[in-house]
């Protein structure tokens, strides 16, 4: 049987990059934008740097276990390999992570529609936006089942694109940029760039997707730490100089009034409609990527589990030739196709940045526990842990605050995972109580 050791394709530097780019930039700078704006108002550019700051932090444990531990199983391995005893902590968290690449990939698509159905004249026709929607969900799909290589020049190509777009916008943005729309800097409140930066913290969601590729990574050693860290801070300039010129351009109620493609409302001061069509291509560009990258972590986290009998055996099968899990990418396309159709955007990304927040602090402790083995820093990372702590409080208030039907939904659908694993997966408690300890 083909392994992914023995698989000859493999990624470089600049395809981890990509991906790592590819997968944050997605949806996150073109759909969370007005969120972080009515949240954080004048202050929404910091509500990125805080996240910047929590994922950077973040990424050290990351980065430790997938040298350590080179497997596609990523989080949920790291889990695994930390907590013996206690296997449930990493199917849980293997769960949750499933659930929120399903939403996050819905969300990406769901940008993509809404700046697609912009593009072509009709942004409220939502038929319009879930056909584009779906297109690109199954356009990907087809570019992850045909291998590595694939995914990887692909993502190179688009992220390439994307970046020199943005930063035309960026560049262009600063002559449209006026002064009363950034001052007061905290017009809501100090506290509220915390709260923007944990409510869109999905937006740095694409990072870890690279220790998914640990095992089809030319030079692991050097790449895996430089496409990591070198995509968090090429991400964070991006957020800040775009969220920036945006906020400079246009009024709050400006920007929330064009909730799903406000990036494309915010060019036209300085670009006029030329500037609209460009970002409007960019986020068609940006989103796409983040399909492609998350796509192509999220099925091999998948194979995974299904090898560790976490999740059916049946989502472990590879096609011998290209290596790809392809009942995983399968159903992750089919799930997202429904949930784009179905969710919100507020549901998703509250759900998504608590989720990936929850799965950092759930890293970083198996690094903790794991540190004489990774050669970690136990001070860095206890750091990490109560930063993380602070933030997921904040966006739990805030949520039970002003959004309580979004945390009902959150809970509903976090209870529903625990009931899953525990009382009908293959490692139940019934099971568990048979089974002698490891």
């Amino acid at each position: 049987m083909t392994t992914p050791a023995q698989h000859t394709e493999k990624l470089s530097l600049p395809d981890l990059l990509a991906m790592g780019i590819g997968g944050m930039i997605g949806g996150g700078i073109f759909s969370v934008l007005g969120i972080a704006v009515g949240i954080a108002g004048h202050a929404a550019a910091l509500a990125f740097t805080v996240g910047g700051i929590i994922a950077g932090l973040t990424a050290y444990s990351y980065t430790r276990l997938a040298l350590t531990f080179r497997n596609d199983g990523a989080s949920f391995t790291y889990l695994e390999k930390a907590f013996p005893r206690r296997p449930n902590i990493a199917g849980v968290v293997g769960w949750v992570l499933i659930v929120g690449y399903i939403g996050t990939l819905a969300l990406y698509a769901f940008t993509f529609g809404a700046y697609g159905a912009d593009l072509l004249g009709t942004p409220q026709n939502h038929t319009v936006r879930i056909v584009l929607s779906s297109g690109v969900l199954l356009f990907f799909m087809s570019v992850n089942l045909r291998g590595v290589q694939s995914s990887g020049t692909t993502e190179v190509l688009i992220v390439t694109i994307k970046v020199i777009l943005l930063g035309l916008f960026t560049v262009a943005g600063t002559s449209s940029i006026t002064r009363d729309h950034l001052l007061p800097v905290f017009d809501q409140g100090g506290g509220s760039v915390l709260v923007a930066g944990a409510t869109v913290f999905v937006a740095y969601e694409g990072f870890e997707l690279i220790t998914n590729a640990v095992c089809e990574t030319k030079n692991p050693a050097r790449n895996i730490p430089r496409g990591i860290y070198g995509s968090v801070g090429i991400t964070t300039l991006i957020y800040l100089g775009v969220a920036f010129v945006a906020v400079g351009s246009l009024t709050a109620d400006q920007l929330l009034a064009a909730r799903e493609y406000a990036l494309a409302v915010a060019a036209e001061p300085a670009l006029g409609n030329a500037g609209r069509v460009l970002v409007g291509i960019a986020a068609l560009l940006a989103t796409s990527s983040a399909i492609n990258a998350t796509g192509f972590g999220a099925s091999r986290m998948m194979a995974e589990m299904s090898t560790e009998r976490v999740i059916p055996h049946g989502f472990s099968f590879r096609y011998r030739r290209t290596n790809v899990p392809a009942v995983a990418v399968v159903t992750l396309t089919l799930l997202a196709i429904t949930l784009t159709g179905l969710g919100t955007l507020d549901i998703i990304a509250s759900f998504s940045s608590l989720t990936f927040l929850v799965v950092s602090v759930g890293v970083c402790a198996a690094n903790l526990k794991l540190r004489k083995q990774t050669n970690s820093s136990a001070p860095l990372i206890v750091t990490t842990m109560l930063a993380i702590a602070v933030t997921i409080a904040l966006l739990l208030a805030h949520l039970w605050a002003q959004e309580r039907v979004t945390l009902g939904v959150i809970g509903l659908i976090y209870a529903s995972v625990i009931v899953a694993e525990f009382f009908l997966g293959p490692r139940r408690l019934s099971t568990r109580r048979k089974t002698p300890d490891a």
